[in-house]
């Protein structure tokens, strides 16, 4: 009988979920709204009935480990979502709690972030690594941090925050209600708010000035990049001068063999891979330049928040000794 786990994503928009398999063979996947769903309980209805319909599609023997559960402001140690900005359940959701009423399984959640972090390690490029950051740079920016084996969650399981270091104290307002986030300048809210400023203060020709705010995606910008827009490309040196810059300092204090960027704006492939990389060196601590790379995650082209979620069960619930996890981790 093949063992799996359920992995599941819990975006702002949508919500994503699998049944996947030791080797990252998907049996089965889905989606479905999340924004739609007003309170928690008639999200879990959905969700619960989808995947149970799913299952019983599935032409083959199989049986499940667990739940893995990757969602943002996911408390690891407490398995809640605490006052996610980007959804409609506010203040603190007993997320575990609740959806053990429809799945008699051991689960564990954490944010999502640092689900595709262990994604990346049991799945990806980090397969052989101890010591390494995961950066997703979606619409906001997300971290992962693994040091010596294990995720780092702080004393109250919401360690890992890059996204909500400061790189300028005055500078753009954050949703989290500070001023000057990483998140505002390298994420693609952020690139768009780039691309607006450019245009602004220079006059450099370009398509995108036909936009406005409203109809202007990070995913054009990144297109226009890809075709050589001068205008799409000065954005995205901006913007790889500031990662650089904090990827730096955050290196400085774990000192990773690799830093791993994953989400859409990293579909730049070179151009933000390489800027990047050429800032970080500059701005690195002397002792460690040279000695860590800037790479791509290796789950871009695979559903990769399903299978970082799933990737859970596997380091967490089935004892993967070759990843060390805190063991006061929720599993219930």
């Amino acid at each position: 009988m093949r063992e799996t786990a359920i992995g599941i994503d819990i975006g702002g928009t949508f919500t994503k979920y699998g049944l996947v398999d030791i080797d990252g063979n998907m049996l089965m996947e889905g989606s479905m709204p999340t924004y739609s769903h007003r309170d928690i309980r008639s999200f879990l209805d959905a969700l619960s009935k989808e995947i149970y319909a799913q299952l019983d599609a599935i032409d083959t023997s199989f049986e499940i480990k667990g739940i893995g559960i990757g969602a943002p402001n996911g408390n690891y140690y407490k398995g809640t979502i605490e006052h996610a900005p980007n959804l409609h359940w506010k203040g603190i959701v007993p997320f575990v709690d609740l959806f053990q009423e429809y799945f008699d399984l051991p689960m564990v959640l954490t944010n999502d972030a640092n689900a595709a972090a262990i994604g990346e390690k049991v799945f990806g490029g980090a397969k052989d690594m101890n010591d390494f950051i995961l950066v997703t740079l979606g619409t906001g920016l997300g971290s992962g941090f693994v040091t010596r084996g294990k995720l780092i969650y702080g004393h109250d399981g919401l360690a890992g925050e890059l996204g909500h270091a400061n790189v300028y104290p005055d500078g753009r307002q954050c949703n989290c209600g500070k001023r000057g986030c990483l998140e505002t300048y390298a994420s693609a809210s952020g690139i768009k708010r780039t691309v607006f400023k450019l245009m602004a203060t220079n006059n450099i020709e370009s398509p995108l000035r036909t936009y406005t705010y409203e109809t202007l995606s990070a995913k054009k910008i990144t297109e226009m990049a890809l075709g050589g827009d001068p205008l799409a490309l000065e954005a995205y040196d901006y913007t790889s001068n500031i990662l650089g810059l904090k990827l730096a300092d955050a290196a400085a204090i774990t000192s990773p063999e690799a830093i791993f960027l994953f989400g859409g704006l990293a579909k730049a492939g070179d151009i933000i891979v390489d800027a990047t990389a050429k800032k970080f060196e500059e701005y690195l601590y002397p002792g460690l330049k040279g000695k860590i790379d800037i790479r791509l995650s290796e789950l871009m082209d695979k559903n990769a928040a399903v299978l970082g979620a799933s990737a859970l069960v596997w380091s967490e619930i089935v004892q993967d000794e070759s990843i060390k996890i805190p063991q006061q981790a929720r599993v219930v």
